[in-house]
Formats: C-alpha cells, sequence, structure tokens
C-alpha cells in the first residue's frame, strides 16, 4: 500500500497537486478490534463516538481491508450504514456482493462464487464426478462448499461425503475425517479452508496413513508453509490448488529492499521481520541489564548493515505475494475514483453540483467507485461490477516436490471468468505431477463407465453417479459411454453383436441359390417327369383296357393336372412379388381343385358303373362321359370363383416383414384375406373329404372298374399332409415357411400319383398279360363264382 501511494503522489498525471495519505490499524483477528479501530477512523478519535467526526486534517477517502471475510462483513455492516467506500483485497465470501446489505463494499479479490465454477470447471475437465468436501466451520468455509455443491451437482458430479473442519481443535470430529476418508471411494477431495485451520485435521490424516487422493484446495491454500514438510509430502503430494492469478508489480522488490534497509529498528514491523530473518537481536536500551546479557549470549545484535539480498526467504518471492498485487489495485481504484471526481467539469449530483476534493461526502466518492475503469503497470484492466466484483482470474498451481523433500508449487493452468465460453479453462496436463500411485490421470468415479452396448441403472437410494451397467436387449442399442437409456435401430437395420450399433438386416427369401430353395426345385422339376411320363405311357396304350378303364379321358386329365402341381411349386422359389404372389396361390388352389375333382368323379363313376350294370337300373343313363366331365367343370369353377373373390376383395401382395426374426428381413406373401385363404383350402378339404368317404364305401366293388382301394389310400395321404401342414404353417417363418407349403404341395402331389397311377403303370409295363379284356373279365367271372 505505501508503495502504490507513493508511487501514486509521484505521479503528475494522476491526481496533480493532490497527495495521498494512510493509517494502518491492525484489528488483530478480532471482530471488536475491528469494530473499534473502524469507528476510530469514523470518528478521527482514539475515543469513537457514533455519528460525530472531529477529523481536523483531510477527509478519509476509503478503508483498504480487511483480510478475512468475516472481519469484512463487520466493518461493512457499519461503513454501509455511512456509505464510506470499503475496498477488501482478500475478502471472498458471495455474501459480500449483496449490495442491500453492503452497498458501500467493493473487492479486488473475486468472490467464491467465481472460485467454485473455477474448481467445478476443473473437476469436469478430468471426468471426475465421485468428490468428497472438506469445509472449514465458518462463512469461508460453509458457502462456499455450498455453492460449489451446486455447481458440481449442475455439472453431474455427486459428492461422496460432505464433513465440516472444526475451527477449535475437537479430537472427536477429526476423528470422523479420517474414518470418512478412509473408507471413501472417491479419490478426488475438495478442502474449502484455510491452512491454518485444516493443519490439526491434517495431521491426523498423515498419521492415519490415509494417502492416494487428489486434494483440491481453495485459495485458502495458497501458501502452504504450515504443509512444507517432509510428513505431509506422501499426502499432499500432487495437491492443486485455486490461486490468485500472480503479477509482478514493477520496481517493488528494489522499494522492499531500500524500505527495509532504511526502516530498520525505528518501525516496529520491520525490526521485528529484521531479527527473524537474519537471526540476531536490536539493542534496546530500556532492557535491563541481564537480558541484554542473556540476548547476547544466545543472539547476535542487530546492527542494520545486514544484506538483504543474502537471504534466501519466501517474503522476497515475489511470484507469492499474490495479495500484495490485490492491494496494490485496491489503492489505485481510490486514487481513480479521486481523480474522476477532482476533474470533473459538469456535476452529476444534484443541480450539476460537483464535489469538493478537499471536503466531500463519502457517498458522492462512492459514486465515482463504482464507475472506475483503468489499466494498471501491468495492462490489467481494472473495474468493478454491479456487485463490487471485479473480473476474475485465477491459477492452478500443482505442489511438487523438490530432492530436498520440501513443496515448491508449478502453474499448470488459468481460469478465466470472462473468457469465451470453452476457452475459459486452460490446463496443461503434461506439467502435472500426481500423487505416488498414479503415473497418469486419476478416476474417481462412484461406478465405472458403462461401455457402448449398455445403458446405466441407477441404484436406489445412491447417487445418480452410483449405477449398473445393464447390456442393452437384443432389439436396441446404445453407441455412447453412460447412456441412460438403449435405443432402437430402424426398421431395416438391427444392433450389432455387442449392441454398440446398427447394422443393415439381411433379406431373406427361399431362393434358387439357396440349397433349400435349389434342392426343393430339382425334386419339383424331377417330380414333375413323372406324370409327364406316365401321360406318354398311357397315350401310347390308350387303347388298352387298363387305360380305357375308368374313364381314360379323366385319367389324361388328372395327369396333366398332377405336373402342373409339381410345376405350381417352383413359383413359390424366387424373391416374391405381388404377381408371383398372386399365381402362385390361385395356381395352387385351382390346379389341386381340379385333381381332387377328377378323383371325385372317378369314384362317382365307379359307383354308378356299378350299380348301372344291375337288371332295371335307372343310372344307366348316367354313364358316360358327360357326368365326370360336368362333375370336374363344377367343383374347379366353385374353386376359381373363390378365388376371384380372393382377388377382388384383398387379393395377395409381397411384403417386407422385419418383425419375425430378429437381424432379418423376410420378404414374403402376404395372403392378403386369410379368410380367403381358408376357404380355398377349406374347399379342397371339403373335396378331399367327400372323395374319402365315396372312395371308402366304394372299396369292395368288383376289381375290374374299381380305383376306389388307390383312391382312397390317396386321400388318406392327402388328407395327413395337409393337416400337418397347417401347425407347421403356423409355427414356422421366413423361408421354411414356403418350404413347407414346397413340401405340402409335392408330398401330397406325389401320394396322389404313386397310389392312383403306379398300379397301372406295373401292369402296363411289368405285366402286359395282365392287360387284356379277357384277363380283367376272366377275374371278374371268377368273383362272381366265388360270390355264389
Amino acid at each position: 500500500m505505501m508503495f502504490a501511494i507513493e508511487e501514486i503522489n509521484g505521479n503528475d498525471s494522476l491526481l496533480p497537486n493532490i497527495s495521498l495519505g494512510f493509517w494502518i490499524y491492525d484489528s488483530c483477528d478480532t471482530l471488536s478490534r475491528s469494530l473499534q479501530g473502524t469507528m476510530w477512523q469514523l470518528t478521527g478519535h482514539k475515543d469513537p463516538i457514533p455519528n460525530y467526526a472531529c477529523r481536523e486534517t483531510s477527509p478519509l477517502a476509503a478503508l483498504i481491508g480487511d483480510e478475512k471475510s468475516r472481519m469484512s462483513i463487520t466493518i461493512a455492516q457499519l461503513l454501509g450504514v455511512y456509505k464510506h467506500a470499503q475496498i477488501s483485497y482478500a475478502s471472498t465470501v458471495p455474501a459480500l456482493s449483496d449490495k442491500s446489505r453492503f452497498p458501500s463494499f467493493f473487492r479486488t479479490v473475486p468472490s467464491d462464487e467465481f472460485q467454485c465454477l473455477a474448481i467445478a470447471r476443473l473437476i469436469t475437465f478430468f471426468g471426475w464426478t465421485w468428490v468428497g468436501i472438506f469445509a472449514e466451520d465458518n462463512d469461508y468455509g460453509l458457502i462456499g462448499s455450498q455453492m460449489l455443491n451446486e455447481e458440481l451437482i449442475k455439472a453431474g458430479v455427486c459428492i461422496a461425503f460432505y464433513e465440516t473442519i472444526p475451527l477449535f481443535y475437537s479430537q472427536e470430529k477429526i476423528r470422523r475425517i479420517v474414518e470418512v476418508l478412509k473408507k471413501t471411494t472417491a479419490r478426488v477431495i475438495v478442502v474449502f479452508s484455510i491452512s491454518n485451520n485444516l493443519y490439526p485435521a491434517m495431521l491426523e490424516i498423515v498419521k492415519s496413513e490415509a494417502s492416494g487422493k487428489v486434494w483440491i484446495g481453495s485459495d485458502g491454500w495458497n501458501l502452504f508453509p504450515l504443509f512444507n514438510k517432509k510428513e505431509f509430502v506422501k499426502t499432499l503430494k500432487g495437491t492443486i490448488v485455486l490461486s490468485i492469478t500472480r503479477h509482478n508489480i514493477p520496481r517493488f522488490k528494489e522499494y522492499l529492499y531500500d524500505f527495509l534497509h532504511f526502516r530498520t529498528a525505528e518501525d516496529i514491523f520491520v525490526g521485528e521481520f529484521w531479527e527473524q530473518a537474519f537471526g540476531c537481536r536490536w539493542n534496546d536500551s530500556n532492557t535491563d541489564h541481564i537480558t541484554v546479557q542473556e540476548g547476547r549470549t544466545k543472539r547476535k545484535l542487530c546492527t542494520g548493515k545486514e544484506d538483504l539480498k543474502t537471504l534466501d526467504n519466501q517474503f522476497f518471492d515475489l511470484r507469492n505475494l499474490r495479495f500484495m498485487y490485490k492491494v496494490y489495485n485496491a489503492v489505485y481504484m481510490v486514487a481513480h475514483a479521486l481523480h474522476a471526481m477532482y476533474c470533473e467539469q459538469e456535476g452529476p449530483f444534484f443541480n450539476g453540483s460537483c464535489a469538493n476534493i478537499k471536503h466531500f461526502a463519502p457517498w458522492q466518492l462512492l459514486h465515482y467507485i463504482h464507475k472506475v475503469r483503468f489499466q494498471d503497470t501491468m495492462g490489467q484492466e481494472i473495474f468493478f461490477d454491479l456487485s463490487g466484483n471485479p473480473p476474475a482470474s485465477y491459477d492452478f498451481l500443482n505442489w511438487q516436490v523438490l530432492s530436498s523433500g520440501s513443496f515448491y508449487d508449478v502453474n499448470i493452468g488459468h481460469y478465466d471468468s470472462g473468457a469465451a465460453s470453452g476457452q475459459d479453462l486452460n490446463i496443461n496436463t503434461s506439467a502435472i505431477v500426481w500423487n505416488e500411485g498414479y503415473t497418469q490421470v486419476p478416476v474417481s468415479t462412484c461406478s465405472e463407465s458403462c461401455g457402448p452396448g449398455y445403458w446405466k441403472a441407477i441404484l436406489d437410494g445412491r447417487p445418480v453417479c452410483c449405477f449398473e451397467c445393464i447390456p442393452c436387449s437384443e432389439e436396441e442399442f446404445s453407441n455412447q459411454t453412460d447412456a441412460t437409456e438403449c435405443q432402437k435401430c430402424d426398421d431395416d437395420q438391427w444392433p450389432t453383436v455387442r449392441r454398440d450399433g446398427c447394422r443393415k438386416k439381411s433379406i431373406e427369401f427361399l431362393s434358387y441359390q439357396d440349397p433349400l430353395g435349389m434342392t426343393l426345385a430339382v425334386i419339383s422339376v424331377l417330380s414333375g417327369l413323372i406324370p409327364s411320363t406316365i401321360l406318354v405311357i398311357f397315350i401310347r396304350n390308350r387303347h388298352t383296357p387298363v387305360v380305357k378303364a375308368n374313364n381314360r379321358e379323366l385319367s389324361y386329365l388328372l395327369l396333366l393336372a398332377l405336373i402342373l402341381c409339381f410345376g405350381c411349386s417352383l413359383v413359390f422359389i424366387g424373391q416374391p412379388t405381388t404377381p408371383t404372389c398372386i399365381v402362385r396361390q390361385i395356381a395352387f388352389g385351382v390346379v389341386f381343385a381340379v385333381c381332387i375333382s377328377c378323383l371325385l368323379a372317378k369314384t362317382i363313376m365307379v359307383v354308378l358303373a356299378f350299380r348301372a350294370t344291375k337288371p332295371n337300373s335307372n343310372l344307366r343313363t348316367w354313364v358316360g362321359p358327360r357326368l365326370p366331365n360336368a362333375l370336374v367343370l363344377f367343383c374347379s369353377l366353385v374353386q376359381v370363383l373363390i378365388c376371384i373373390t380372393w382377388l377382388i376383395v384383398a387379393p395377395p401382395f409381397s411384403q417386407m416383414n422385419m418383425k419375425s426374426q430378429m437381424g432379418k428381413i423376410i420378404i414374403e406373401c402376404n395372403e392378403g384375406s386369410l379368410t380367403a385363404f381358408w376357404c380355398m383350402l377349406g374347399n379342397l378339404g371339403f373335396l378331399a373329404t367327400v372323395s374319402f368317404i365315396v372312395a371308402f364305401l366304394a372299396r369292395k366293388l368288383p376289381d375290374s372298374f374299381n380305383e376306389a382301394k388307390f383312391i382312397t389310400f390317396s386321400m388318406l395321404i392327402f388328407g395327413a399332409v395337409w393337416i400337418s401342414f397347417i401347425p407347421a404353417y403356423l409355427s414356422t417363418t421366413g423361408k421354411y415357411t414356403v418350404a413347407m407349403e414346397i413340401f405340402a404341395i409335392l408330398s401330397s402331389s406325389a401320394g396322389l400319383l404313386s397310389c392312383i397311377f403306379f398300379p397301372k403303370c406295373y401292369i402296363i409295363l411289368m405285366r402286359p398279360e395282365m392287360n387284356t379284356k379277357e384277363f380283367l373279365m376272366g377275374k371278374t367271372t371268377g368273383n362272381f363264382k366265388k360270390t355264389k
């Protein structure tokens, strides 16, 4: 302060012809003395008289101080009544920003509100989400830590514990602090306390060997002589402390050397410093002879000629004199406000009046302090916001260890509240030395992060940072760390094996390239050749009795229908399209209706032929080709009518089924109308049932006319195949559903072919002697004889 005042008084451009003076009062860290000193300065009398000023010299411009927040609060409450300006260089409690309570309080040090923001940004920068908090039991610790707590919660950081540090030694409370520290899984501990109050607790922590923690200290730790001992190295190595930004004051170090040298014994402060720095003692004439003799034997006398430059003392390391810079700015702030008031041409007060620099009211200077904005000798812009706070700027210091075993701090980063978002924090991670056991940035989380493919489930009764990682379901994915929920892929995509992304679903249908499709296609073609061959055989032997028996034309039509039955299964193979979906179902329904109609007509003709042989039978007029042809045509037209109705109401179409099978898009045919589909199958079932009943009843008719036994077996096979098909069709999906339908078509067609035509082919090819009218009639005669 003295240096700043002398510098201002020597500056012709600042307050010309005006000199500043000062008066120093030591409050001794007690509230009563701070109030007493404040009243003393207000009244100008050693015995203060409230509301009375007897100052005969220059007016009191402003009060610089106090250091501690609790002292400044008491002083600010009193000065606010009189609107006297107070500028603190070290008080950081956020409550002092409240202008309704402290209208005349300003400070050149940032509020703890910004300190909390800086610490929170540091914690989030390193990705720590699980931290503990120690706070000293006063306004500085409690309010600051509470604001820090709020900022951490906003940033998604959880508090593992919150403990207060007693201002007065309490073994019980300190023991609890140690126990909490040893039990916690948090590796990062934030301390809102000054060194003196923390020291007893930290001493017990060191004794308990609770190491391996990263300590984050508030600006109360910025000077560490108390902890600069070997017993604290293991515990506090790697500590990161928030500190007021360092600034060197030009020519201040030389000023200190000169000032201390010329004010040795005459100044009580300098004299005490001199004794401690050089280990000597001043000769006091008031001291009795015995005391002087004792002093001489213990310490040499100070001469005042000792060389200050030979001292290796932290006092002269101006990097650590952080609050000195704030005091320096506080004095300049008052000087610039006085200068603005002194040079004002048009008064801002009532009726344009100006303040008199020699006799001004306190509130008048307050008006100018609010508006002061200047650059100091280091080029820093200095001003106060509406709350009386300066721009916030902090350094982050890392405690590292010298070879001698003592601490030294290294600047590892900077925080500037006025910088753009995202650029307010700058950390040099390569310059950081962590606590023993950490070669890289320590991890402090309640739960390990959930990687892609998992989502975090919050545990009941625990903070949000404590969670369990749950794998995403088979239909969901998460592609980010610590996802709160899994997401569904698009309909045409499916989660990867690790559930950390989506991939295109595979497209599935029964293709000709598929082994199953290829096999069924080959079987269909080969099976179709069999009825074709039989048809050729029947045409070549069309005049033989076996072929002519039971309506030769119906046999030809049945063989042609069976060829189409085997062939229509090929339409079911390949990528389904709407035309193929229509053709496959209609062709299947109509062709099978023709087959079963032919069998029904054959069976009915067997019965009519046998009944017509009886004397005086009226059924002879029905025997002939017209009845079976009409019957086949009628039954087939009924099926065609069902199919046409189906096509009109809701025809089949192709669709992409993305839901039935995981990871696959099934291209399939949608029947359009299930009612029409089952009506078509029901009609086939009805025809097959009637054919089976008629054939079963006619099974004992004479052999020369009788195909009923073979038709009975064929209908049993047909019914068994399609009854089995229904549950299989409903229980399978994708290409296997189509394969089941093809298998049913091939099986039922093969059953009809083998039961109806294989016995006749055997006679034609293997037993030609049986393919004669005489043999058949002879066999019939033999049967009649046996009956008689």
